[in-house]
């Protein structure tokens, strides 16, 4: 593909930290070689003016579910999650971690297989892969089918292992009730992403997964023990852990955007809260409804419920998470962006200081409205 020499001005430009005003970017054959204040910058080749939108390095969203029509679930394969990838490229994301709801061992197997061969044959919004149980707490089970959870065996736990070893990034959402803190530790020191979720388990309890190895939990406040005037549970250990980072759907229905701002700004420490979309089949396209595993999903007012009216997932892209964030939570932008892109980033350990610097490729950079209304790929 022959990529124009690009020069954007006119607008912000997102580093991955802050907001640069004044500043301009010029791409050659789909790299940006120049970053610097506008009148600094050349202009070779064709100049656009942003109107006072943002250029960013695209989305990174570490629980995908599922995209343009089908779920990860549905059927395991390099040609399903190039359609998921595609959706979410479309909607932002740069990398996302396809998600693996609840399944069997032989559906996992696959999975992992999938992704696998995904990374080998470059695919390149693949980041890795999340694994959201089998290993969960019926009490908390959320959307996952009940007959499925299970505790973890050592046969999971090499699959696990062996698994780590071969792919860029692996995330297991897991429930001390179903995992062993020697499980957790020997999970911990093969590299994978431990994120304590779908539990009924203490704070103390919880404290003591994430001196085992845990580092982050999946969609704060939601399917977990809550925060307690006498029992913090999973939430209070979250906040008050300094090393431990929480994604969090920031939709206005999965957490209200009041309790949201409290918990921004009483999380302590290093860790931090990312968005995540918990996106589903429906993510890119209009359909109104989907099937999960022979249950039916239903569409509407912005709400994916299984018929009895739990919560199944997110009818969400991260560009209205962000305007969630800003708008209706109150979070500096630059606070929001990062919480889209260099947080989740670094948890995958492809975190930089600035997510947008010399060598980006065009590819993997959007153009976000200045009112957030929505987002433009600068390659289609």
């Amino acid at each position: 593909m022959t990529f124009p020499n690009l020069t954007f001005r006119g607008g912000p430009i997102f580093d991955g930290e802050k907001l640069l005003k004044g500043f301009a970017a010029r791409f050659e054959s789909g790299v940006l070689v120049q970053l610097g204040e506008e009148a600094t910058v050349g202009q070779k080749g064709q100049v656009i003016d942003l109107g006072g939108d943002i250029l960013s390095a695209g989305f990174v969203d570490l629980q995908v579910n599922g995209g343009d029509g089908v779920m990860l679930n549905d059927a395991p394969s390099v040609e399903t999650l190039a359609r998921i990838a595609d959706a979410h490229r479309r909607l932002g994301c740069r990398r996302i971690l396809p998600t693996l709801i609840t399944d069997t061992k032989e559906k996992t197997d696959q999975t992992i297989a999938a992704v696998m061969q995904a990374v080998a044959e470059g695919i390149p919004e693949i980041a890795g892969l999340h694994l959201e149980g089998p290993h969960l707490s019926v009490a908390r089970k959320g959307a996952h089918d009940a007959d499925l959870i299970r505790p973890m065996t050592e046969a999971d736990l090499a699959t696990l292992i062996e698994a780590a070893e071969q792919l860029p990034a692996l995330m297991v959402t897991l429930a001390p009730e179903s995992v062993s803190l020697e499980q957790v530790r020997a999970l911990s020191r093969a590299g994978v992403i431990i994120s304590l979720g779908h539990t009924d388990a203490s704070f103390d309890t919880c404290v003591a997964y994430f001196r085992a190895g845990a580092r982050c939990a999946t969609h704060l406040f939601n399917a977990m023990s809550q925060l307690g005037n006498r029992e913090p549970g999973l939430v209070g250990a979250v906040l008050s852990a300094p090393d431990v980072s929480s994604g969090i759907i920031a939709d206005g229905i999965h957490v209200h955007p009041e309790t949201l701002k409290v918990a921004w700004h009483a999380k302590s420490g290093r860790g931090r809260l990312f968005l995540v979309s918990d996106a589903m089949a429906v993510a890119g396209t209009d359909l109104a409804e989907f099937q999960l595993e022979g249950r039916t999903i239903n569409r509407k007012n912005q709400r994916l419920t299984l018929e009895d009216g739990t919560l199944a997932g997110a009818d969400l892209e991260l560009t209205n998470a962000i305007k969630t964030l800003v708008k209706d939570v109150g979070i500096p932008l630059e606070e929001a962006l990062q919480a889209a892109t260099t947080i989740p980033a670094k948890i995958i350990g492809e975190g930089n200081t600035e997510s947008f610097r010399l060598g980006t490729r065009l590819r993997d950079t959007i153009r976000i409205a200045a009112d957030l209304s929505n987002i433009s790929l600068l390659i289609d």
